[in-house]
Parts: structure tokens; sequence; C-alpha cells
């Protein structure tokens, strides 16, 4: 343990101290989770203990949302500032902000942006590419951004609908037979996206779109012999896909339409001894040209700061297997 280090906001003001340590210190303690490192307060002076290292980056991120603390700083804000914080996209703003930066998506979340440079760079290839593979841990915001991209293409008018598929695999545990139609039989694999629909569109747009048939969601069962022109198609958790069904899915590709495939490597639900598609397509696909590739890690999971640590100590002791 290092000496400690301090920090006093300049001006000390009570309200803008008040906003930001949050109610009952909520705020501090997700810095205090986040770096690793004890944070107390006596008056408007802060006192950092931990490691070197950790504690100069913990004062840094005090110093940040001191600065943002003129108005009520929520868990969200804190949240997110800190993962742009520790990718460096803060700082990358500050030096060089400029229209490239993060693509502007045009949906009802005013505040959608990339919080970290391999986001933003996994938006810049949706928008720029045929064929985009978004492969990365739980919580680096691959099918949200995908969703949100598509709904900017159909708000721009450049593609006419967007399909939304995945493959009906049951993670670790068997669900038996589902009551009602198909929708109902589906609904419980394609919940995630529907909730990105909602969340970017709100709940009667969205029921407009599928009433319209502007929107589509299927199981991935149901996209054999189809040919989908003027789409934005998104494949969302690919890692549960066989080699045969990513070649179809792939091949349902019509003019005018883009496709954008997620998953995570390291959650495959696949009987043993099944390959996953996603892992095929990836090795077979990485060279040709008009198809781009995003790699996620836990540096870019937008979620509660304890996801990341999870992340990191399952690669850890997959490393060491």
């Amino acid at each position: 343990m290092s000496r400690p280090l301090e920090f006093t906001p300049d001006p000390a003001d009570n309200n803008r101290l008040a906003n930001l340590c949050g109610a009952l210190d909520q705020n501090l303690r997700q810095l205090e989770e986040a770096f690793d490192v004890q944070i107390s307060r006596r008056g408007s002076s802060f006192t950092v203990e931990g490691p070197p290292i950790a504690s100069r980056n913990a004062v840094a991120a005090l110093k940040h949302f001191a600065g943002l603390a003129v108005h009520t700083l929520s868990l969200d804000e804190i949240q997110l500032g800190l993962v742009e914080l520790k990718s460096g996209a803060v700082r990358e703003r500050a030096v060089a902000a400029g229209p490239d930066d993060s693509p502007v998506l045009h949906t009802r979340r005013t505040d959608l942006q990339g919080r970290t440079p391999r986001q933003r760079e996994y938006l810049r290839n949706i928008l720029s590419h045929d064929v985009t593979f978004g492969t990365g841990p739980a919580g680096t915001g691959k099918t949200y951004l995908a969703v949100a991209c598509a709904v900017d293409a159909l708000e721009r008018d450049s593609v006419k609908r967007i399909v939304l598929t995945r493959p009906a695999v049951e993670a670790g545990e068997r669900l038996g037979f589902l009551p009602g139609d198909l929708a109902q039989k589906v609904d419980p694999y394609l919940r995630p996206l529907y909730d990105a629909l909602y969340d970017l569109m709100g709940f009667e747009r969205t029921a407009r779109m599928f009433e319209k048939q502007s929107i589509e969601i299927a199981p991935l069962a149901y996209m054999r012999g189809r040919t989908l022109n003027h789409s934005f198609i998104i494949l969302d958790e690919a890692q549960n896909t066989t080699p045969e069904q990513m070649k179809m899915f792939l091949t349902r590709m019509g003019f005018g339409s883009r496709a954008v495939i997620t998953g995570d490597t390291t959650q495959v639900d696949l009987p043993r001894g099944h390959l996953s598609g996603l892992n095929e397509a990836r090795r077979i696909l990485r060279d040709v040209r008009g198809i781009a590739f995003s790699e996620f890690d836990s540096s870019d999971v937008v979620r509660h700061p304890l996801v990341a640590r999870i992340v990191d100590a399952y690669e850890s002791d997959a490393a060491r297997s």
C-alpha cells in the first residue's frame, strides 16, 4: 500500500460535493469497486488509498466527475463514465474531438454513441461494410449497437425492413414444450432483441413497425430458402449456430442488404462435439473483401463494473486450464 493521495475539488461547493458523492456515497463506492481502492472524505477533501497506479487513476476519475457535478450524477452516468475513462475515450475526445469520432445514429436515444474505441470502430464497420462480425463477452454492446444501426438505417430509408434472428438454443437447461403460436414459442429466445427495439424506438412505434412488417423477428430455422432484399439483417447469439446454419444465413442476403453477426465464442451452448458456425466463419471469411471483424474484450463492457472483472476472472481461469 503506497502513501494515500488527496484531492480537493475547486471550487469546494456543497451542492457539487453532494452530486459528486451521490446518495449515501454510492458514487464513491462505484469508484472504489472500479479501481480497487478506498476513498474517504473529510469536509471537501478526499483521500484515496490503494496501489499507486490504481490510486492515481481513482484521483483522475474524481477530478473528471467533479467537473460534471454541476448536476446530480446518476449511477448510469458514473458507470458509463468509468468505462470511458478506463478505455481512454474521455482523453481522446478532449484531445481530438471531431465529426468522425463517433457516428451519429438517428434513434430516440440522443445520447447514443460508442463508449470505447472498439465500439466506435464497430459502428464505423457496420456503416461502411455489407457484412460485419462483432464478437466478444457479454455487456460490450454488440447486439444493442447493431440494432441501433438497423433502426438508423430504417429511419434514413436506406433499407426497407429490419430482420432480427437468433438460433433457438437453450442456455444449458431444457425449457420443454412452450405453449402458444410461433411468435409466443420463440419469444423467450428473442426477448433481448425486443428490449433493444423498445429502448431505441419506443413501445408504440415498435409495435407499429411490426404491424407494417417493417420489423421482423424470426428464429434462424425459418430463414432457409429466403432472399432478403433491401434489409438490415442481424444474427444474434451466432456462436450457437452450426457451420451449415451460418452458411445458410450468410447466403440469404439480397440486393441492398446489410448483415451484422454477433456472438460470444466463450458461451457456446451447442451439444458437445458440435462446431460453432461463428468460429468457422471467422476462420474462413477472415480475408474476404467487404467483410469487417470487430473483436471486443472486457475493457469494452458497458455494464456494472463487476461484469468486467467477472469476464477477466473466467478468461484467466480458462487460460490456466
